[in-house]
């Protein structure tokens, strides 16, 4: 019983484990993502007249519609360089509830259409060594123009140039602070010349509305043309690979338990030896094998559910107690959060319910053929 409540503990957390870091990604990326995002079924870009956008916001469930473009450029702040994203985002865009988990310094706004401003990752900030509280810091922004037919002999034509004021700094997850400057809408559609294009829109849904009914509003109203994705489909390799890992987890844990149930096996077995004058016995009192077989497959089966039980209580008030107070921290001292994060799942408790109570059952059942295959005469 020991055993399998050891088994079904570390099922139990490590299963937990999985979930919270699955919520923990989810939550960091919906601190910049949005919950719902348009983007084109082909190409990079889409036009996006007024009218149009208008009509997408008059969808029901529709409740802050942000345009975005996005695209790398080339930034430079005190002979550093980088490339990277720049993202220009509607004024709207930090109505969406963005930057709620993670880090955040400085201003948010994005500054003026005289004096535009830039929120930049912190990877991004760091690399490129940009101080928020130094007067009149400028980042330069540099993209590459169309190419011509006839190339010119100036440099300077070649790409386009602007300035932008830093603005604050964000730090969310490694791939956004490495690899993103958010800036105004206006002032990225101008440099990168995008006229009324737009590279993707994203959505926030209304409260009461569920996000599954408006992403299918959407795509019925948008057509084949357009791909609607909602948070887990815009990182689905992530969630997906996280989801498998999970997976491979529960199956290794479960082939231990399954090893460590060679115990039970020999225990059953040795004890059926044991008592082979007992089972004569029983056998010339008219006892039948079906009998006997039962007799082992009850006992084994109360291991499994004791056990699993047992576990299951423990495991639960473990996860409980690492929800609550932290018990193991993460190590790290600029994570999001200080302990592991874990999440207890209902459909977590029935698989390794079924797993140990079936290797446990499946253990049982040899010995118990032994059992009831005891000869009466000779053993008596």
């Amino acid at each position: 019983m020991v055993g399998v409540a050891v088994g079904t503990i570390a099922l139990v957390v490590v299963m937990s484990v999985f979930n919270g870091l699955e919520d923990l990604i989810r939550s960091l990326f919906a601190s910049f993502d949005a919950e719902l995002k348009i983007e084109p079924a082909a190409g990079k870009s889409f036009l996006a007249p007024k009218e149009w956008l208008n009509e997408i916001e008059q969808i029901e469930g529709v409740e802050i519609l942000t345009e975005i473009i996005e695209d790398n450029a080339l930034f430079e702040h005190g002979g550093n360089q980088i490339v990277a994203k720049i993202k220009g985002v509607s004024d709207n865009f930090l109505d969406q509830g963005r930057f709620s988990r993670g880090y955040y310094w400085g201003d948010t706004s994005l500054g003026t259409d005289i004096r535009p401003g830039a929120i930049l990752g912190r990877g991004v900030a760091f690399f490129l060594s940009v101080n928020l509280e130094e007067v009149n810091s400028t980042l330069k922004v540099f993209y590459p123009k169309a190419p011509r037919s006839a190339a010119s002999i100036d440099p300077s034509q070649l790409y386009a140039t602007a300035q932008l004021e830093p603005r604050g700094f964000f730090s969310i997850e490694q791939q956004f602070d490495d690899g993103y400057v958010l800036a105004p809408l206006n002032f990225t559609r101008d440099l990168l010349n995008y006229g009324e294009k737009r590279t993707s829109l994203e959505i926030k849904v209304k409260e009461g509305f569920a996000v599954s009914e408006v992403q299918k509003a959407l795509k019925n109203h948008l057509g084949p043309d357009f791909l609607v994705k909602n948070a887990d489909e815009q990182h689905a390799g992530l969630i997906r690979t996280v989801k498998l890992e999970k997976l491979f987890v529960f199956l290794t844990l479960t082939f231990i338990l399954a090893i460590a149930s060679f115990n039970i096996f020999f225990s059953l077995s040795m004890l059926a030896i044991e008592k082979k004058k007992d089972i004569a016995v029983l056998k010339a009192m008219g006892a039948r094998d079906r009998m006997i077989r039962g007799i082992f497959l009850k006992q084994g089966a109360l291991i499994a559910l004791s056990g699993a039980l047992i576990g299951l209580i423990l495991g639960y008030l473990l996860v409980l107690a690492q929800d609550t107070f932290g018990l193991v921290s993460l190590g790290i001292s600029s994570a999001i959060v200080d302990a592991y994060p874990v999440r207890i799942v209902l459909t977590d408790f029935i698989w390794i319910s079924l797993a140990v109570i079936s290797i446990t059952l499946l253990a049982s059942w040899r010995p118990a053929i032994i059992a009831a295959q005891v000869d009466t005469v000779r053993e008596l």
